[in-house]
């Protein structure tokens, strides 16, 4: 029940993800992080299975450093985004990974942007992206309140209202998410919205 969302505001953008690590019906963890840091202003938050998720964002992002490590300039948010999908595309016809990708990313030229990036290689910049079944939830949310000036404030109250929706609507609603930002100042952390702590089993 995996909810992946993110919506692009005035000069930033902002990508929150569920933090359920689940097999079956067996819930292994409550605090995996899957918004990974591609750079210093790129953000990746993925949904999928969690082997091809793990995998390939880490692909993404080594290869990501490595142009920045060999050309002297970081790729932007748009070169990485048709990176992605361009080995996605390449995987597609061989052995293709379930992985559904948002990326958001700043640049000064171009400023705040989100590309979404699905299993199937499907490219298209967005204003606001979701995948997962919280996408039922979060996207009509956003579309009915969604503005393209909004303010990190309204922003982050946007992204409550999305996972207030996801906890109350979905039937087996992932309780923790984690919110990230990204903006002229770089990618980082923003809030954990926790409702379940991880809880270590006691040995018998």
């Amino acid at each position: 029940m995996e909810c992946v969302f993110g919506l692009v505001g005035k000069g930033f953008a902002i990508v929150a993800a569920d933090t359920s690590a689940v097999h079956s019906i067996l819930l292994h963890k409550n605090n995996e992080d899957k918004i990974m840091l591609l750079d210093s202003h790129k953000l990746v938050a993925a949904s999928g299975e969690p082997g091809d998720r793990v995998q390939f964002t880490e692909y993404v992002q080594k290869n990501v450093s490595l142009y920045k490590f060999r050309n002297g300039i970081p790729l932007t948010t748009a070169a990485a985004a048709n990176f992605t999908r361009g080995e996605l595309a390449t995987a597609l016809r061989k052995n293709p990974y379930s992985v559904n990708i948002l990326m958001a990313g700043y640049d000064e030229e171009s400023g705040a942007s989100l590309y979404y990036i699905d299993y199937i290689a499907t490219l298209h910049k967005v204003d606001k992206g979701a995948f997962g079944y919280g996408s039922y939830f979060s996207l009509s949310t956003m579309d009915r309140h969604y503005r393209e000036d909004m303010s990190v404030e309204e922003a982050i109250e946007l992204v409550d209202k999305c996972i207030l929706e996801i906890r109350s609507r979905l039937v087996v609603a992932p309780p923790n998410f984690v919110i990230k930002i990204v903006d002229k100042d770089g990618a980082r952390d923003y809030a954990w919205r926790q409702s379940v702590q991880d809880v270590t089993t006691a040995a018998v």
